[in-house]
């Protein structure tokens, strides 16, 4: 190494692109690149993508990074993220068998059920699992594979997530960490291993279900082939990794306790970190392994929330006929007044997850008057993603959890309107912390140092991420917040029964 510094790789298969980052001991990052691919939505309510896109672009981004880099040697090992809950499915030669089932799908709702009463109702399934079975968990894709198709289910010999299948091709090894396996929902979370009982009791081949490492453990080496094509050394050590609605938790710094995150990505999250586990007693929270081995990771996913304000920008770029930016749209709502001259958005447009697990769920305006234009309904799309990070972290305070300070992540935590709705609607300060902006592949990246002994562990590795910006809570808008909370907070109960009357059209 010819300055001294150790440098990793991290690389993250998202839902929408392929992020590929090197960073050095320091943190900093030094190289990246972006590869964007297409979703297949071949059924209403259906996510697919083809496995090979997301290894034909981290090939990409290998090929574009590492050139950047002065010296290769000083590489020390890669670590990965990707979109937890998808179904790679493989046969025996560790071919692809159908496309993947991708986190967002919402087929297997009967499968969810089948499962919930295969392990005794849902007291039982959260004594094996300490989570619900919910739609889009890896186990009740499988399911939904054997009853639906059957001949792929017959060719059926490994499932992996996405992640891994960026490992399969780097290494040839079949193998996944804790909280990637978490979100399978057939993953004892409390002793951090698989649930043999209830992979049995719905009938599948525990053979199916690869080796689970902790995040920083080394799964492999790089091949030789590879090794030459990247100019990199053959063998080089490939950890473990996570799922990414974990690590990039990790990317934040949240190791410690007390500390809470929200993401607005195409996903909404609300996560912490704790140091024990937790019983889950109604599974409307998520409690997965965290990257770090003595740590647990709280979290709500509404499947809501970027993606939700893309719609809209979509919508409103065609009417306006050109395509709409990011900052135009917050332009406009900058003009509203906070609340939204009392208009609604209720963003559940693909069902919803946490804080309830309903495919059925549907999204809306509520309250639209004459007075309200453009401004006041860009206002309250963004209003309704952060009432419903404000549900999340409200079921975590009885598990001891009291937001105080925010890590805004994700590409919502690039608007300083977003931040600040989220410091006033939840009421704590919001900052923001360098490599946040990477994603999960900042965190795939420090736990890959600590698998290669950079760092001793990730307390360590996340000592070195810095603060860039804060925000406080004003406590002038805090009470008019409140009140208008209380009033979408209502809006789920009220509808539901229309929810399942419309289910049936």
């Amino acid at each position: 190494m010819a300055d001294g510094r150790a440098r990793l790789i991290g690389i993250d298969v998202g839902t929408s692109g392929c992020k590929t980052i090197v960073i050095d001991d320091a943190g900093r990052v030094l190289a990246r690149h972006l590869v964007e691919y297409p979703l297949s939505t071949p059924k209403p309510g259906w996510a697919e993508q083809d496995p090979d896109l997301w290894w034909q672009a981290a090939r990409e981004g290998l090929r574009e990074v590492l050139p950047q880099i002065d010296d290769l040697s000083s590489i020390l090992a890669i670590g990965l993220s990707g979109q937890m809950h998808g179904l790679v499915p493989l046969d025996g030669g560790d071919r692809v068998i159908r496309p993947a089932i991708l986190w967002n799908d919402q087929r297997t709702a009967r499968q969810c059920a089948e499962i919930t009463d295969a392990a005794g109702g849902l007291s039982g399934l959260l004594s094996m699992t300490n989570n619900q079975m919910l739609v889009g968990y890896t186990g009740s894709k499988i399911t939904w594979l054997r009853d639906e198709e059957p001949a792929h289910f017959e060719q059926l010999r490994t499932v992996i997530n996405p992640k891994d299948y960026l490992r399969l091709m780097l290494t040839g090894e079949r193998a996944t960490d804790v909280s990637d396996a978490s979100g399978t929902g057939l993953f004892d979370v409390r002793n951090r291993r698989w649930s043999f009982g209830l992979i049995d009791a719905i009938g599948l081949d525990r053979s199916l279900f690869p080796c689970a490492f902790e995040s920083h453990e080394a799964t492999g080496g790089l091949r030789a082939g590879l090794a030459a094509e990247f100019g990199l050394r053959e063998g080089l050590a490939i950890v473990a990794g996570g799922g990414d609605a974990v690590i990039q938790t990790t990317g934040s710094g949240l190791i410690e306790p007390g500390i809470v995150q929200s993401i607005i990505g195409t996903a909404g999250i609300a996560a912490t970190a704790l140091a024990d586990c937790p019983d889950n007693p109604d599974g409307r929270l998520q409690i997965f392994c965290n990257n770090s081995p003595d740590r647990w990771h709280c979290m709500g996913v509404s499947m809501n929330a970027g993606g939700a304000f893309s719609w809209l920008r979509n919508t409103l770029s065609a009417f306006a006929g050109r395509k709409l930016d990011f900052v135009e749209l917050t332009g406009l709502a900058e003009k509203a007044e906070p609340g939204a001259e009392g208009l609604f958005f209720l963003p559940w447009l693909m069902g919803e997850r946490c804080p309830y697990p309903d495919p059925d769920a549907r999204g809306g305006f509520v309250g639209l008057t004459l007075r309200h234009g453009p401004g006041e309904i860009v206002r309250a799309a963004m209003e309704g993603v952060v009432y419903s990070m404000r549900d999340m972290f409200e079921l975590m305070r009885p598990l001891g959890v009291d937001p105080r300070e925010i890590r805004a992540s994700g590409g919502g935590a690039s608007s300083p309107l977003w931040r600040q709705m989220q410091a006033d609607i939840i009421g704590a300060e919001v900052v923001t912390v360098a490599g946040a902006a990477e994603g999960g592949a900042y965190g795939a990246a420090l736990v890959a140092g600590v698998g290669a002994g950079v760092w001793n562990d990730l307390e360590s590795a996340c000592s070195i991420i810095e603060i860039e910006t804060r925000q406080q809570p004003d406590t002038s808008r805090r009470s008019a917040y409140d009140d208008a909370y209380a009033i979408y907070h209502d809006f789920y109960g009220m509808l539901k029964p229309q929810f399942d009357r419309m289910a049936v059209l």
